[in-house]
C-alpha cells in the first residue's frame, strides 16, 4: 500500500502527460470538417481521463465523483435541450462556468494562506480573472438572448464601466504594493466583490454587434484563467488545457476583429457607437417586395447563385430547407455557393455550424475575400436573415458606424433577394441601404417558409 501511494504522483502525472497529447490532437483535428467529430471525440476523452486520474487518491472520492457526475447530467441535459438558436448563449454560459471554476480554486487557495509573493500573485490574477470571466459571460448571455436590455450609454453601464477600473486599479495595487495584505479577510472580500462586478462593468458597455468577438475573448480569459489555476494546483494537464484554450480563443478574437477592421481596443472600449460620426437610422426610399413564384421564375433561369446565411436563418432554423434549395438549384446546372462572413450569427462560426449539421459541403462555403472579386457576375445573392455582414454603409457612406468593416458586398450582384420578416435593422442597430436599392428584392416572411415555398415551385 505504501508504495502503491507513492507511485500515484507518478502515475498521475504520465497519464496527464497522455491526457495533454490527446488535447493537443483533437484540437489539430477540429481545424478540417472531415476529422472535427473525432477531434471532438478525442478531446472529450482527454478529459474524462485527466479527470478520473485525479480522482486517484483523493481523500473522498465519493464526494468528488458526486459532483462529476451531477455536472455531467446537467451539461448534458442542458446540450441535448438547446435549440440551435441558443448555441452562443449557451456558449457564453459555459465560458462562465469555467471562469466561475478557476474563481472558487483561488478562492480556496487563499484559504491555504499563500506564503510567497509569486502564491499571493497567482492567486489574486486567477481570481480576477476567473470572476471578470464569469460575470462577464453572464452580461453576454442577457444580451445575446436579448433578457438584457440595458443603454451603452446609460448611467448604469456607466457605473459598472467605472468599478470595473477600480477593480483593476485595486488588483495591481493588491499585487504589487501591498501582495501580503492580501491574506486579510476583508482586503480579499473587497477584491472578490470589485472583480464580480467588474465583469460586469467589463461587457456591459460593448455593442451587441460585438458579441461573437466578446465571446470568444472570454473563452480565451477562461482558459487563461485554468491555466494559472494549474500553476496554483501544479496540476500540468490544467496548464496545458488552459494554455490552449486561451492561446486559441485569443487567436480567435485577433481573425474576428481583423474581419472587421477593428482593434480589439476599439471593440472593447470604443465601439460601433464611436466608430462613426452618424448612423442611417431612417430609411432612404423606396422598397421592392418580389413573391415566391416571381423569385422562383429568376432563380430558375439563374447561371450562379450565392446564398448569404445570417442569423434569421438560425431564428428560422431554416438551414436544412436552404441546403435543400442548394442541391435544387445545382441539378437545375446553376453554379451554388456560400458566402461566410467571420462574424455573421451571433457567435465565432455560427453559420458554419448551422450548414454542418445540414450536411452543406464545406467545399462551396466561401469567404467574403473569395466571393467579393467577381460579385458584379453572380446572378443572383440570396441573404437570408443577414445584416450587417451585407451593409453597403460600411464601404459607402464615411459617416456610418461602420464605415471599414469588410462585408459581403452583394449589392454588386446583378439581383438580390434579401429574405427578412420585416424592415428592421441589425444587431448592431445600423439600417441597411441595401433594402432599398434598384437591384434588390425584399422577400418577407419566415424565411423557412419562403424557401420552402422556393423548394416546391422547383420540385412541382
Amino acid at each position: 500500500m505504501d508504495i502503491l501511494s507513492i507511485n500515484i504522483p507518478t502515475i498521475q502525472n504520465i497519464t496527464y502527460i497522455i491526457a495533454s497529447v490527446l488535447f493537443i490532437t483533437g484540437i489539430k483535428m477540429l481545424g478540417k470538417e472531415s476529422t472535427a467529430v473525432k477531434g471532438n471525440f478525442l478531446s472529450a476523452l482527454a478529459m474524462f481521463i485527466a479527470v478520473a486520474i485525479t480522482c486517484i487518491g483523493i481523500v473522498n472520492p465519493l464526494l468528488l465523483f458526486s459532483g462529476i457526475i451531477i455536472g455531467a447530467i446537467v451539461g448534458s441535459i442542458i446540450a441535448l435541450k438547446v435549440k440551435m438558436t441558443s448555441i452562443p448563449e449557451m456558449v457564453a454560459l459555459f465560458n462562465g462556468f469555467g471562469g466561475l471554476a478557476t474563481f472558487l480554486i483561488a478562492w480556496s487557495e487563499f484559504n491555504n494562506n499563500p506564503e510567497s509573493f509569486f502564491q499571493s500573485a497567482l492567486v489574486m490574477i486567477t481570481l480576477a480573472i476567473g470572476g471578470i470571466t464569469f460575470t462577464g459571460s453572464l452580461v453576454a448571455y442577457g444580451k445575446l438572448s436579448e433578457k438584457l436590455k440595458i443603454a451603452k450609454t446609460s448611467f448604469i453601464t456607466k457605473i459598472f464601466t467605472t468599478i470595473f477600473y477600480i477593480a483593476l486599479a485595486f488588483l495591481c495595487y493588491s499585487i504589487f504594493v501591498t501582495p501580503f495584505i492580501v491574506q486579510s479577510f476583508e482586503f480579499f472580500t473587497i477584491l472578490i466583490i470589485l472583480v464580480l462586478l467588474g465583469g460586469i462593468g467589463f461587457v456591459l458597455p460593448i455593442g451587441g454587434g460585438d458579441m461573437p468577438v466578446v465571446i470568444s475573448l472570454l473563452n480565451s480569459f477562461s482558459g487563461i484563467a485554468a491555466a494559472f489555476a494549474g500553476l496554483l494546483l501544479f496540476n500540468n494537464v490544467l496548464i496545458v488545457a488552459g494554455s490552449l484554450v486561451g492561446a486559441s480563443g485569443l487567436i480567435l478574437t485577433v481573425i474576428m476583429a481583423k474581419a472587421m477592421n477593428r482593434s480589439i481596443g476599439n471593440i472593447l472600449f470604443v465601439g460601433y457607437a464611436s466608430s462613426g460620426t452618424s448612423a442611417t437610422s431612417e430609411e432612404q426610399g423606396e422598397i421592392n417586395p418580389i413573391s415566391v413564384s416571381d423569385a422562383y421564375l429568376i432563380l430558375e433561369n439563374a447561371s450562379s447563385v450565392l446564398i448569404v446565411p445570417g442569423y434569421g436563418m438560425a431564428v428560422a432554423q431554416a438551414q436544412h430547407t436552404v441546403r435543400e434549395l442548394g442541391e435544387l438549384l445545382e441539378e437545375n446546372g446553376t453554379e451554388v455557393k456560400y458566402g461566410i462572413h467571420p462574424v455573421a450569427g451571433r457567435m465565432p462560426g455560427h453559420m458554419n455550424v448551422l450548414l454542418a449539421e445540414a450536411n452543406v459541403s464545406y467545399d462551396v462555403l466561401a469567404e467574403p475575400d473569395d466571393v467579393n472579386p467577381t460579385m458584379d457576375v453572380v446572378d443572383v445573392a440570396v441573404v437570408i436573415g443577414a445584416n450587417d455582414v451585407v451593409n453597403p454603409s460600411a464601404t459607402e457612406e464615411p459617416g456610418s458606424p461602420i464605415y471599414g468593416m469588410p462585408i459581403i458586398e452583394v449589392h454588386n450582384a446583378k439581383t438580390v433577394f434579401v429574405l427578412k420578416r420585416s424592415m428592421s435593422s441589425g444587431f448592431a442597430g445600423v439600417q441597411n441601404p441595401l433594402f432599398f436599392k434598384s437591384n434588390t428584392r425584399m422577400l418577407f416572411g419566415d424565411a423557412k417558409e419562403s424557401i420552402s415555398g422556393l423548394v416546391s415551385e422547383f420540385k412541382d
